[in-house]
């Protein structure tokens, strides 16, 4: 598995128990997911998305609190209803969760794809490659890119394709993302060129 700072092993496993006490099934996406499927980098939070939508915040707040995390939002509630994310921080090591609320079918579809990694006595679940990919090329940040980049380098053949493409063709429908398409051939064609 890749580097990853100390911190974050035993806060993950914890974060992990406490959604499952509470009943919310989620995916660890962001830098934490690029650190097992792509390449080493600095990262200094935690993005997760959750199977559930804002209506769950109560839960949310639930497993924070026996967490020990707070809320940064003064107004937690409008801040998640305009945003569908709930910013928390681990006051022991300063890392902030950013729990993100899902609404769509394909949110919940990766959830359940998520790849599990043992750590600190629990099953943590990270997305898999390929939704890693389809998250970091819709964000589309330089960042983002470059993320993706390291992610193909590392996995390239071992890559569902169709599936990749699959998605970015349903994503293409969505104003602002018609690139999507051919942003995945580009990545298929140049991992295709590494083998």
């Amino acid at each position: 598995m890749a580097f990853r700072p100390p911190d974050f092993e035993p806060l993950l496993a914890r974060i992990t128990a406490q959604l499952e006490e509470v009943g919310l099934a989620f995916m660890l996406i962001g830098g934490q997911a690029v650190l097992l499927h792509g390449r080493v980098r600095l990262t200094e939070d935690i993005d997760l998305t959750l199977a559930a939508g804002p209506e769950a915040l109560p839960r949310v707040l639930d497993a924070c609190a026996a967490l020990g995390l707070e809320p940064l939002p003064e107004d937690v509630e409008g801040f998640v209803r305009d945003t569908f994310v709930l910013p928390a921080r681990d006051p022991e090591t300063a890392i902030r969760i950013d729990f993100i609320f899902s609404t769509t079918p394909y949110e919940r579809q990766a959830i359940e794809r998520a790849v599990r990694v043992e750590m600190g006595g629990r099953d943590v679940p990270f997305a898999t490659a390929e939704d890693l990919i389809l998250h970091k090329l819709f964000a589309g940040r330089a960042r983002d890119l470059e993320d993706v980049e390291g992610v193909v380098r590392r996995a390239g053949g071992a890559l569902d394709w169709d599936y990749l493409e699959e998605w970015a063709a349903r994503f293409a429908e969505i104003p602002g993302r018609e690139d999507l398409p051919d942003r995945v051939r580009g990545l298929r064609d140049a991992a295709r060129g590494q083998v």
